[in-house]
């Protein structure tokens, strides 16, 4: 009788955490991109955003160059923070497309 209730718990284990697995499947987003790019002077910047209607991502700038992981597909406008005397830099309309990497290029920063 103790091993038909365990098979029956198991069995009602077994069906919850497969619906489960089915439930978080069907809404998940990939967000296997990234972007990444560089400024000039390798000095001038602080932190690079990545600014859309749904999502906001930010990394710091590390001797000139920065790099931003687990991006959603779809188009960014590119903030870079300047660090006085320098002034933000931007890049609009940067388009991140699932799975492949975006380089932005060489930012260059104003004073």
């Amino acid at each position: 009788m103790n091993t038909k209730r365990s098979l029956s718990s198991f069995s009602g284990l077994l069906m919850l955490f497969v619906l489960t697995f089915f439930l978080c499947s069907a809404f998940r987003v990939d967000c296997n991109s990234l972007v990444k790019g560089s400024v000039n002077p390798a000095n001038s910047a602080t932190r690079a955003w990545l600014l859309s209607k749904s999502d906001t991502l930010n990394s710091p700038v590390i001797q000139g160059s920065f790099m931003l992981t687990n991006v959603k597909p779809g188009t960014y406008l590119l903030m870079v923070e300047g660090k006085p005397p320098y002034k933000d830099g931007f890049k609009q309309d940067v388009l991140v497309v699932d799975g492949q990497p975006t380089d932005v290029g060489v930012i260059e920063m104003n004073k």
